[in-house]
């Protein structure tokens, strides 16, 4: 049974390679977010489980074995002969910090259909996570939120990532509509500071998280790159600053975030929206912490799955790195 369970998007990222006399290469590896999250979970030591639907080409295979490599649960990963599985090429600015090309058009990551999907697996789950890229079109979209509507109606916890990635819309306006629709039927959410003012239209931190609570989410973490994250529950919003690591590339280093918080609502019990509303802003300070290392041990190494963390590393990170003090002040 997987105690926490990711739907969506499973890909391939050709990331850039620096090899001596050679320029401009780029190396194939597995990824896509919400694959991303359940590899993160399962190296955390939490059973986790994937729904999503790859091509039957080379690319798909690999990326079942990676899954299985990784202990995450696959009898929810469909291969479909029609389609081919989607392929995303990164490119990374002297920051570290990315910009996406897909090749999904149609992807057989967007042609998960409802009746492929066994409810029993998100019926036997206690948190499901999904992002915005499963919900750019039909029927990953209609599928997609079908099974989170299902969660809710079974008192699941449901997480969340707005991952604005504008290539896979028609338009600004057709995203910021289509990403929304998520937002009333989550409890969780992981929202960067570009996406809160493009959902909210709150230039200002706190305005925009009281938007989100106003909606009826529990719990807001807002990404802030290097600035580390904002969180907000039943307190007053946080700032919690990351570690001072070196950047390589910061693909995957988000989910890596995301894996290693939600390991820390799982295994810390908040399992049900009444316990994740009872959460203080110490334990939740205490849980972003572990969720900054994480990130910041990903992104000192190339790729997205391969450089996810194991739970030595992410102490290794918190015990040996200091905080990297930006003098950020939450608005």
């Amino acid at each position: 049974m997987s105690a926490i369970l990711t739907t969506g998007e499973l890909l391939i990222d050709f990331t850039p390679v620096k090899i001596e006399g050679y320029h401009n290469l780029l190396c194939p590896n597995p990824g896509g977010a919400p694959a991303n999250v359940a590899v993160q979970l399962t190296r955390l030591g939490v059973p986790a489980g994937f729904i999503g639907k790859v091509g039957k080409d080379d690319f798909g295979t690999t990326l079942r074995e990676c899954l299985e490599e990784n202990n995450v649960s696959t009898s929810g990963l469909i291969t479909d002969p029609d389609w081919r599985t989607t392929l995303a090429f990164v490119q990374l600015d002297k920051n570290g910090d990315r910009s996406f090309t897909f090749y999904r058009n149609p992807g057989a990551d967007t042609q998960l259909a409802l009746e492929e999907v066994d409810m029993k697996e998100v019926e036997e789950c206690s948190i499901i996570h999904f992002g915005s890229l499963s919900l750019t079109t039909e029927p990953s979209r209609s599928t997609t939120l079908a099974m989170v509507k299902k969660a809710r109606e079974m008192g699941k916890l449901v997480s969340y990532d707005p991952n604005w990635r504008p290539p896979l819309w028609p338009s600004e306006e057709a995203g910021i509509k289509g990403m929304k629709e998520g937002l009333p039927l989550c409890d969780i959410i992981k929202i960067s500071g570009e996406e809160l003012e493009l959902l909210t239209g709150c230039a200002s931190i706190r305005e925009g998280v009281k938007k989100l609570h106003d909606i009826g989410i529990t719990l807001v973490i807002v990404t802030l790159g290097a600035d580390g994250c904002v969180f907000s529950g039943s307190g007053e919003p946080e700032h919690q600053p990351t570690f001072d690591t070196k950047v390589i590339d910061t693909t995957g280093s988000g989910d890596s975030f995301w894996g290693a918080f939600l390991s820390r609502i799982y295994l810390g019990g908040a399992t049900s929206k009444e316990k994740l509303a009872a959460l203080d802003n110490a334990t939740l300070a205490e849980y972003c912490r572990f969720a900054n290392a994480s990130g910041s041990s990903c992104a000192s190494r190339p790729g997205g799955i391969p450089a996810l963390p194991t739970e030595d590393q992410v102490k290794e990170v918190m015990d040996n790195y200091p905080l990297l003090e930006r003098g950020f002040t939450l608005n």
